[in-house]
């Protein structure tokens, strides 16, 4: 069964932007491995000029979007089971591991949000997941949609066409992915590291355990610290 994927927003016509290029959109328009639906919100409006937001309770800048126009927009689509979310910056922060578990499901149903948020009513009563694509505030979440959608779909099988490619990326293992190179051999004086082109397979594989073991530790001090951590920990009850 297709991987199943439903935007509540204000602008179905941001959709599918980036998911309808390359390996993404070919495995979504031809191969119908995963399917694209969006709720225009405003349908849901009983507002003859289709207005769906009002001020905040207590005052305050800005507007805020209706529950009972979310309410009936969600209401009008099959969940199938489907987790619910809703893209916030306050939202717990998105993971790899987040992914890897939605992915393994029927698929999303994602709330995008505008203007300064939505009533929080909806957000209980229905039982959204609040999700955080990065420590930043955006004009509306049809981005941050498109960024979960993206990760959990690239790993529906049959997505992506080499499956192994996924095992060394970045937070597979609570590592980030180790530098890669290609053709020309050099390039602007700097050199290709010549254990990629030695040809012994087990000494590539501890380099780029070693890069990726680096990387880390420069990039991400706190990835590293995890990671540790839990060789320590796995270490500790092997003995």
């Amino acid at each position: 069964m297709a991987f199943e994927c439903t935007v509540l927003t204000m602008f179905p016509d941001a959709f599918p932007g980036p998911l309808g290029v390359s390996l993404i959109g070919t495995a979504w328009r031809e191969a119908g491995l995963w399917s694209l639906e969006t709720v225009d919100i405003r349908d849901f409006s009983k507002d003859k000029r289709g207005f769906l937001d009002d001020t905040p309770a207590g005052g305050g800048p800005g507007q805020v979007m209706r529950a009972d126009v979310i309410a009936s927009a969600l209401d009008s689509v099959e969940r199938r089971e489907r987790p619910l979310l809703y893209m916030s910056a306050r939202g717990r922060p998105l993971t790899q591991a987040c992914v890897l578990e939605w992915a393994q499901g029927p698929g999303l149903i994602v709330l995008a949000g505008r203007f300064e948020g939505v009533d929080q009513r909806v957000l209980d009563a229905r039982g959204f997941e609040e999700v955080s694509v990065g420590d930043a505030v955006l004009a509306g979440g049809e981005a941050a949609a498109m960024v979960v959608i993206e990760a959990c779909v690239r790993l529906v099988p049959g997505v992506l066409g080499q499956a192994a490619s996924l095992t060394e990326e970045s937070f597979e293992d609570g590592l980030l992915e180790h530098p890669q190179f290609t053709r020309p051999r050099t390039f602007e004086g700097l050199d290709i590291p010549e254990v990629l082109l030695s040809g012994h397979h087990a000494q590539v594989r501890a380099w780029r355990q070693a890069m990726r073991e680096e990387t880390t530790r420069k990039m991400r001090p706190d990835l590293w610290a995890k990671a540790t951590a839990n060789q320590q920990a796995k270490g500790d009850k092997a003995q």
